[in-house]
């Protein structure tokens, strides 16, 4: 089965579906993507702006043109020589459905009960929605309490909404709850639709999501492989670090986080860690150290929200509750596959017990039980480290530790600070060949461009310091959250005070040290909105005006190494061209089409994109990647490789990097050696070959794209 030479992610919404997509097929096909990759297509609650709330796997969602339209769109789709990549969502749906109403109404008699993870308690499940004194009414065979409503009578009991649910859930969200797909009749009851779709060749693609929630991932993706054959399919597994993608899983690699924050470390400075660390800990009291700051927020998320996944674990490994929070507090990766029945891997048994040195000795025993013990202990353990990493780590620390607050990326580390190209490169040489590459998602904290702008930072913490001062001694409200604001107010200039109040809030409430989702001040929130209102008003623009020279060479070159690099690379939605965009939802606003340049940085960020896809698609597949090193004083300023065959490669692309420090010394003598032939310039069309100065390659454009022009 043919894979894909890129991909373009669309959110599709009740305003934006399958008709709509279908309209731009033309564009895209211009722009040189081989598949569309859509959001989740299935039923999902009616105004669902994400559809990752499925409630019913058996149709098509009708708010986005139902079986008919999703038909009709492939078919135009493929008039222009694109296919089609889902987004599937096997670890949860909404708790509202046909098949958990049935569970609650029947209780385990259901025969839907096999579908869920449920803790029965007297025949009985907790249900966390009481919020006030209002008692539940009956309404003939239902009962309604608020907006909720429950089979009456049933085999559940309500709590308060700050408790746990007596189900497995998504991460600490109640209304999604776990979907046991390690059973083979949920998994085909949940995958009937996908599965019929790949059958009459109207999708060619998998996005899975989320697999770190399954009971064993391993195992769900061997027996997705041994129905739907060798189809491209790539998982949502975060990465931390060196950490790899399991080898024995038989799908083709990850969504790209991964190698976003290998990207996006190559356009920072490692010189400006100290000067940026200690402005940040001035202003905000924060330690200048992260991991501490990580440790503590892990704790305070198991406090929080996660009682119930604790409780059910250590019930299972016969321990104390304590004993469990501690080593999940401790666990440095969303997950360390251990499958029951197997001997655990080296490297995981290694993380475990790593994990453990910094515990008390009292967690010993739950350590051999999460390795060597019960079947339900080691599951549970491995299913409760992802969401206590998602909510204290993605959702609570990232807000808390931010002296750059581009490193501060779904799977990245914000202590690290830059990446060699000697690392990259060697990145680069041990990647699978068809795994996603990006460097925006419907799930990232900031834009790709956002971060190309935070990046000049690095490279030039004493101005950026003295600019803040300027803005902060006009304005202040939250040591805790204002030198995040000044980040992103000019990062996403020009925002409008509803967007950067909308970002701050919700910034304010994930970082959890003033208010919080369940914890809200409407005194701290007018406040807030006071400040966004009057941080807007000030010459901000004037300071990215100035650095935007040197956030579109990083913007321009992140995107050309990322396009060309191995992999399959996916561009997001709207992102062809300059997009500054902070945390969802305000990722997910509307795009229009088609994209038409309005500034200088876009009409060369949309030429680099359409250029490197249409490439990519006369390259192929798995086109080797052979590193190119630069020659002279400048030579760290470069970022090249070439791809498409050993001895007679067939593309090259070049990138500058680091703009601030080499616009105080230039190029010089600094030269690149392209491989032997001559080489057609696709941004500039001139021609090329030998050994060049940089200085002339990368004149007009911080960036050169090469093809093998044969006279």
């Amino acid at each position: 089965m043919s894979r894909p030479a890129s991909t373009y992610r669309v959110q599709l919404t009740p305003d934006f579906g399958f008709a709509q997509v279908a309209e731009i097929a033309e564009y895209l096909r211009d722009l040189g993507v081989s598949h569309v990759y859509l959001s989740p297509i299935l039923q999902a609650t009616p105004e669902s702006r994400h559809g990752y709330d499925v409630i019913d796997h058996s149709r098509i969602r009708e708010e986005f043109g139902g079986a008919s339209g999703f038909r009709e769109m492939a078919q135009q789709l493929a008039a222009h020589d694109l296919s089609v990549v889902v987004d599937i969502v096997p670890n949860h749906m909404n708790t509202v459905n046909a098949q958990f109403w049935s569970v609650l109404k029947n209780g385990p008699d259901s025969p839907y009960a096999k579908w869920f993870d449920i803790e029965w308690v007297d025949g009985k499940v907790a249900l966390p929605v009481l919020g006030d004194d209002t008692p539940p009414v009956v309404d003939g065979d239902v009962l309604r309490y608020h907006e909720h409503a429950f089979p009456y009578p049933g085999h559940y009991r309500l709590v308060d909404w700050r408790e746990g649910p007596g189900y497995r859930r998504f991460f600490d969200v109640s209304t999604l709850i776990g979907l046991r797909v390690e059973d083979p009749a949920v998994l085909f009851a949940t995958h009937e639709v996908i599965f019929w779709l790949l059958d009459e060749g109207l999708v060619d693609g998998l996005r899975v999501d989320h697999p770190d929630g399954l009971a064993d991932p391993r195992g769900y993706l061997e027996r997705l492989r041994t129905r739907v054959g060798e189809t491209w399919t790539v998982v949502e597994k975060i990465l931390i670090g060196p950490e790899r993608l399991p080898d024995d899983w038989p799908c083709d690699g990850t969504t790209g986080y991964d190698v976003l924050n290998r990207v996006n470390g190559l356009f920072v400075d490692p010189a400006g860690k100290e000067p940026l660390v200690r402005l940040f800990t001035e202003l905000t009291g924060q330690p200048s150290e992260y991991r501490p700051v990580m440790a503590q927020a892990k704790r305070e998320v198991l406090e929080l929200f996660f009682g119930a996944e604790v409780n059910r674990l250590a019930k299972s490994a016969s321990c104390a509750p304590e004993t469990v929070r501690e080593l999940l507090a401790a666990m440095p990766v969303y997950r360390a596959y251990v499958v029951p029945g197997e001997p655990p891997p080296p490297e995981s048994v290694e993380i475990v017990e790593l994990a453990a040195e910094a515990c008390s000795p009292a967690v010993q025993p739950l350590v051999r039980e999460v390795l060597y013990g019960s079947a339900e202990s080691i599951v549970r353990f491995q299913q409760a480290c992802g969401p206590v990493m998602a909510k204290g780590v993605e959702d609570t620390a990232l807000y808390r530790w931010y002296p750059l607050a581009c490193l501060n990326e779904v799977g990245g580390e914000p202590d690290a600070f830059g990446v060699t190209v000697e690392d990259f490169h060697d990145f680069c040489a041990e990647m699978l060949p068809y795994t996603m590459t990006t460097l925006s998602t419907h799930d990232t904290k900031r834009s790709e461009d956002v971060r190309a702008r935070l990046s000049v930072l690095s490279e030039m913490p004493e101005e950026w310091a003295a600019a803040v001062a300027q803005w902060s001694a006009a304005v202040r409200f939250d040591p805790h959250l204002d030198y995040l604001a000044w980040q992103n107010l000019m990062a996403a200039w020009p925002i409008s005070v509803e967007r950067f109040t909308d970002y701050l809030l919700k910034a304010a409430r994930e970082a959890k040290t003033a208010i919080s989702w369940i914890n809200p001040d409407p005194a701290y929130e007018r406040g807030l909105r006071e400040f966004a209102e009057a941080a807007v008003r000030l010459p901000i623009g004037q300071f990215t005006e100035r650095i935007e020279p040197f956030a579109m060479s990083n913007s321009l070159g992140a995107k050309l190494v990322q396009l060309m690099m191995p992999g399959v690379p996916d561009v997001y939605q709207g992102n062809e061209t300059t997009d500054f965009s902070l945390v969802d939802p305000d990722n997910r606003r509307p795009v229009t089409y088609p994209r038409k340049p309005e500034t200088s940085w876009d009409a060369a960020k949309l030429l680099v994109t359409t250029q490197a896809l249409r490439l990519r698609r006369r390259l192929g597949g798995a086109a080797p990647y052979l590193p190119l090193w630069a020659e002279g004083e400048a030579a760290e300023h470069v970022i090249a490789f070439a791809r498409g065959g050993d001895h007679h490669p067939q593309a090259v692309a070049v990138a500058t990097r680091l703009p601030v420090r080499l616009a105080r010394t230039g190029w010089g003598g600094t030269t690149l050696t392209l491989p032997a032939g001559t080489w057609r310039d696709l941004l500039t069309g001139g021609l090329h070959t030998g050994r060049i100065p940089l200085a002339h390659l990368l004149g007009q454009y911080p960036v050169s794209l090469l093809e093998r022009h044969d006279l």
